[in-house]
């Protein structure tokens, strides 16, 4: 157990401080992109990754989930499904290069064909460091994924701002996008300990198929569903307002992945280790709930009450119509992380037939949300996103208690009590600059400090389980690195 504990929260702490050095090194390059760049120039990439995103899922049709869930996987497996994404990535490759132009007569930009020609190459070069990517995670080994992720993404930011510096304009987009995948094949490459052997089997594949299969469903579904608002804005809207919106989601994703993302990546493989455990499993779930409600409240929160400054002073006033969409994607931000923990719950145990029907419900939501888009625009679908966040939620949580009998009430409770103290900082926060106002560095480290001192001071008066809880996580990792 504290061998598991140890690797645990050793697994957390270097993939948090890899989100946070490999995403941070990646929005500081997006800055100087930004300034150099116009919004529709970021249009016309989105355009062509929600494309790539969703074909991506096919690659692996959850394959590699279903290498970390399985508790006994020999070196024929990991060689069998490596050769089976290339063949795929292969297929999905050829196919995107000769649909580049249907995909530009689909959204009426002639520019995208030799765009999504390059880009096309992305599927082999993904495919190529995929399984070893899972086997890391698998070994809960993020020390070394941390480091693979900062190198490719300092490389290829260094590729993307030198192409805008000499006037490159999209094209340091596409560049710098094949260029990071490039870097990331060469470094993991290097210092993987694991090569494939020339051991294929069809047999290992079927042991998979049978949980990766639903799994892989569910993530084609997650993909269309997570980008097919770049495509219906790109397809009705002008291209410059998709690339505020993607600019806007970007950030809101950003700041979603330093609350969650360390968290969600390691609780996958620590749950799968204590599924037969059930006391055990319960107490991991619960703990997580608290800590991750605790980190996701403060940072949305945050978010929304410096929405403004941050568009204006990170990427000028030219992107100012980003700043509505930014702050309507933060309040519906929470039900993403949330529901990625409920639904680890389902998938850690085997569950992949209700995890697929959970996400089938969900996504249910979602498509009903979309005729918002269709009739009334942007910030109507974004207002009906944050109504679809909270039912996502409830139906996470009943799906999460049937599978692991915690009550209801147990999974409501840090949610309720950390979003009404968020709800009660965030008003006072945004009254007291009502009646104040200041310059743009000055309004966001005012609004920052208040925010966060009135949610950090609630928690201490009301001594919250989800404080707690964070104390306890925190504590062990800071005496280590002490320590060390």
């Amino acid at each position: 157990m504290n061998d598991l504990k140890s690797k645990s929260l050793n697994a957390f702490a270097w993939d948090f401080l890899g989100k946070l050095s490999t995403q941070g090194m990646s929005f500081i390059v997006t800055i100087f992109l930004a300034r150099m760049l116009a919004p529709s120039d970021f249009g016309l990439i989105a355009m062509i990754m929600v494309v790539i995103g969703i074909a991506q899922v096919f690659t692996d049709i959850g394959l590699g989930s279903a290498l970390i869930q399985r508790r006994k996987v020999l070196p024929v497996h990991y060689s069998s499904v490596f050769f089976f994404n290339i063949l795929i990535a292969c297929i999905l490759s050829f196919v995107f290069y000769i649909s580049a132009d249907y995909i530009a007569q689909f959204y009426e930009q002639n520019k995208l064909v030799p765009l999504v020609q390059v880009l096309s190459v992305l599927f082999v070069l993904n495919a190529f460091s995929s399984v070893q990517n899972t086997k890391l995670r698998k070994e809960l080994n993020y020390r070394l994924l941390t480091k693979v992720n900062f190198i490719s993404s300092f490389l290829s930011g260094v590729v993307g701002i030198s192409l805008a510096l000499n006037g490159a304009g999209v094209w340091s987009l596409v560049y710098q996008v094949i260029s990071q995948s490039i870097f990331y094949n060469l470094v993991i490459w290097s210092v993987s300990s694991w090569f494939p052997k020339l051991n294929f089997s069809f047999k290992a594949l079927r042991q998979l198929w049978s949980f990766g299969f639903r799994m892989f469903l569910a993530g084609l579904l997650e993909a269309i569903f997570t980008r097919i608002d770049y495509l219906l804005i790109g397809k009705l809207l002008p291209v410059a307002t998709l690339g505020y919106f993607q600019r806007a989601k970007q950030f809101n994703s950003l700041v979603i992945q330093y609350s969650s993302g360390s968290l969600m990546s390691v609780m996958f493989p620590v749950l799968s280790k204590v599924q037969n455990d059930l006391a055990r499993y319960q107490n991991i779930v619960v703990k997580s709930l608290n800590i991750l409600c605790f980190i996701v409240f403060i940072l949305l929160g945050g978010l929304y009450v410096t929405a403004n400054e941050i568009v204006l002073f990170l990427f000028s006033d030219k992107w100012l119509p980003s700043v509505i969409y930014l702050k309507l994607l933060a309040l519906s931000g929470f039900g993403y992380p949330i529901s990625a923990l409920l639904v680890n719950v389902l998938s850690s145990r085997g569950n992949s037939k209700d995890f697929l029907r959970l996400e089938m419900l969900k996504k249910s939501l979602h498509t009903l949300n979309f005729f918002n888009l269709f009739y009334n625009g942007i910030e109507f679908y974004l207002y009906g996103l944050v109504v679809v966040s909270f039912l996502s939620v409830s139906l996470n949580i009943l799906f999460a208690s049937k599978e692991t009998g915690i009550k209801i009430t147990k999974f409501l409770k840090p949610i309720v009590i950390q979003f009404s103290i968020c709800i009660v900082c965030t008003l006072c926060t945004l009254y007291a600059f009502y009646l104040v106002e200041g310059s743009l560095i000055l309004n966001f480290f005012t609004k920052i400090i208040l925010f966060t001192t009135m949610f950090i001071g609630i928690n201490l008066l009301f001594k919250t389980a989800s404080l707690i809880e964070i104390k306890l996580f925190v504590k062990p990792i800071i005496q280590k690195r002490i320590s060390n």
